[in-house]
């Protein structure tokens, strides 16, 4: 566990390095949406690195991949419309906020937004499925374009977020559990 804790603070690093290098007005906006994401107590300091640590901020098929897997991080954040061609599992157990103290939780968060947490562009990830595997699935702010295959408790389509696809659950109590705020195209099933 240590060594993974080092190992993101060095993937980190590296990050903020590149970020800043860049110089991408997309990115720091997807910085500032982590940052917003992830804030700690009142009164608690923010910093570039907890951000870079906390989240994944993705643009490419196989950052999102990798981003979702039970080695990736309890937030993805989405820079751009995504296209992916091979169906995707969302796994592993992660906190809010990566505090273990925490709730068990995971966000998906395809989209920007300003300093008062208004979405000010969304995003569309593209699959042909995405299986949910991690409890307290949210996905906030995007559309997921596919069938979206939940077979963990506690799913959540936030009222911002659309599937663009049919929604199914494993089972009755993976059903009962979710909350569907958001739009839902296809069949729920």
């Amino acid at each position: 566990m240590r060594f993974k804790l080092i190992l993101m603070s060095f993937l980190s690093l590296l990050l903020v390095g590149f970020l800043a290098a860049c110089g991408s007005n997309d990115e720091d906006q997807a910085d500032e949406n982590a940052a917003n994401d992830t804030e700690e107590t009142e009164g608690a300091e923010d910093t570039e690195e907890d951000v870079v640590t906390t989240a994944s901020l993705v643009n490419e098929p196989d950052a999102f991949v990798n981003a979702v897997s039970e080695d990736g991080t309890w937030i993805i954040a989405a820079l751009d419309d995504i296209a992916i061609d091979e169906d995707v599992v969302v796994a592993g157990e992660f906190y809010d906020k990566d505090d273990e103290s925490g709730d068990i939780y995971r966000k998906i968060a395809p989209y920007t937004q300003d300093e008062d947490h208004n979405i000010t562009d969304s995003f569309t990830i593209t699959v042909p499925s995405l299986t949910v595997q991690s409890e307290n699935l949210n996905f906030q702010g995007g559309t997921l374009q596919g069938d979206v295959i939940v077979e963990a408790n506690g799913f959540m389509l936030d009222e911002t977020a659309t599937i663009d696809g049919n929604l199914k659950f494993a089972n009755e109590e993976a059903e009962s559990s979710a909350t569907i705020d958001g739009e839902v195209t296809g069949e729920i099933e």
